[in-house]
């Protein structure tokens, strides 16, 4: 299922500021984190709800992907 566009991006800012926030980086570099992700790949294909899950919840995926633990 795919996601309204315009709280796709909402729910993409929130991400990043707290990648940002959890790591001490600039929303800059947080946001190029984020956007080359597999979780952001996931989530923009609808893939499994993916944009059902919490804010905080998908950070954390992209900080386990970023350290190599998932996906």
């Amino acid at each position: 299922m795919l996601a309204n566009p315009t709280l796709l991006q909402r729910k993409y800012a929130r991400i990043i500021r707290l990648i940002a926030e959890h790591r001490g980086l600039p929303y800059e570099q947080a946001f190029d984190l984020f956007y080359r992700s597999k979780t952001f790949e996931l989530i923009s294909e609808g893939v499994a709800d993916m944009h059902c899950l919490s804010d905080e919840y998908l950070a954390e995926e992209v900080e386990r992907e970023i350290k190599g633990e998932t996906l």
